[in-house]
């Protein structure tokens, strides 16, 4: 492994891993609204069982953020499983069912930004944090 890895600094792995656990509790809370409002298939247009993914992301988004906060490499490991399925089944959605891009999907744009932040990041944190 790169050896600045070995010596990150602490307040680097602390910030990290606050700001993808603020993230995916805004994602949560934005899933918890859908699910209060709509049920578990809250977008008409998208097959059932990507509105059961999407529903899903309430607990899995809470979970993995309360392990970043508590520090466990698990919430990592989470973090990084939400986003890479997450990521793929937006970029399904848009371009497979609605039939848009990447320029006219704002949402796909920051989640695209997030998910390389927390892909990006996690194999310097992991190894900083408890199992």
């Amino acid at each position: 492994m790169i050896g600045w890895m070995h010596h990150t600094p602490r307040w680097a792995v602390i910030s990290a891993c606050g700001i993808a656990a603020v993230l995916l509790l805004v994602g949560a809370s934005a899933h918890v609204t859908d699910l209060f409002s709509h049920g578990l298939h809250p977008y008409e247009w998208a097959p059932g069982w990507l509105n059961l993914y999407w529903s899903s992301l309430a607990l899995f988004d809470t979970l993995a953020a309360v392990l970043l906060i508590r520090g466990k490499r698990r919430g990592i490991d989470l973090a990084c499983a939400i986003m890479a399925t997450d990521l793929a089944a937006n970029w399904y959605a848009v371009h497979g069912i609605q039939h848009s891009n990447l320029a006219a999907q704002p949402g796909l744009q920051r989640l695209t930004g997030f998910a390389a932040l927390v892909l990006g990041t996690a194999p310097i944190i992991r190894r900083h944090l408890t199992k």
